[in-house]
């Protein structure tokens, strides 16, 4: 497996309110809801590009946009799935995870003619405290998963950095990890979220050079809020609002950049070239 100049740009389709660890989920009224604008500004940077990337849609997204999946599709992305209601996964029994699954890979294959091949887990909540969850993925017909984020807060530190075959009871899957900059105080989120927004462009492409030397692909995320710095904000402690929103700085001209330098196709394009052993 060498992908040494290929990449993934992701995108976790989910509204700005969707924040992991609230007691409960906002309601928040249809009319605020932004993530249908802010993602066709997602497409509309990725069609000046030629850019092909996936997209990570929640279920609950899906059912209540329902044009959304279809134009991503439209325009040769790929739908992925998020989940159904963003709850972490190991707050959920096996059932319960299945069940979300099955809702919204259902109404992804409704909305656009095929069914998911990969699954990322809310806030990267796929871990040793949900054993079962891999072989369900396979279990439901799923290639890869990208859950796994080699960092010692919200993950696993200790984590491979690069795509590993993940062998269950039911066959084999790819685990395709985001982006990290390793470091001798540890890794650093340079793929995605705050860190992305708040790390120098220089070290997040010296990263991307340092996977593409290694031979293997660096995945990046992005969510609709991050290109939409004028929307609202949940009153939420500083630390969990720096996490959500960041500085409010508008990540667009950051992925311009990179989708200038560097060559990225979506996670199933890849995962399909891969030879996989069960």
């Amino acid at each position: 497996m060498n992908h040494s100049d290929v990449h993934a740009l992701t995108i976790d389709v989910e509204d700005w309110f969707h924040v992991c660890n609230l007691q409960y989920e906002p309601v928040i009224a249809r009319s605020r809801w932004r993530v249908h604008s802010a993602t066709e500004r997602i497409l509309s940077l990725l069609a000046v590009s030629e850019i092909k990337a996936t997209f990570f849609i929640l279920g609950s997204v899906a059912e209540a946009e329902t044009e959304l999946a279809g134009l991503i599709t439209s325009q040769g992305h790929e739908i992925a799935s998020h989940g159904w209601s963003h709850r972490l996964v190991h707050e959920m029994t096996a059932d319960e995870f299945k069940a979300e699954l099955e809702r919204t890979a259902e109404l992804i294959f409704k909305q656009t003619g095929a069914r998911p091949v990969g699954y990322r887990a809310p806030r990267w909540s796929i871990s040793e405290r949900t054993p079962w969850a891999h072989e369900i993925l396979v279990e439901q017909g799923y290639l890869y998963d990208s859950s796994c984020n080699p960092l010692p807060l919200v993950g696993n530190g200790r984590a491979p950095r690069r795509p590993y075959s993940i062998q269950t009871g039911k066959g084999a899957l790819w685990e395709v990890p985001p982006m990290v900059t390793p470091t001798p105080m540890g890794n650093l989120p340079t793929g995605g979220g705050w860190g992305f927004r708040l790390f120098p462009l220089p070290l997040i492409s010296s990263t991307i050079r340092r996977y593409q030397k290694a031979g293997h692909p660096a995945v990046l995320y992005l969510h609709p809020r991050e290109v939409d710095p004028l929307g609202p904000r949940l009153d939420l402690s500083p630390l969990q609002s720096f996490a959500a929103y960041g500085t409010r700085n508008d990540a667009a001209p950051r992925i311009t950049a990179l989708l200038k330098t560097f060559r990225f196709t979506t996670l199933e394009s890849m995962v399909r070239s891969w030879k996989l052993v069960s």
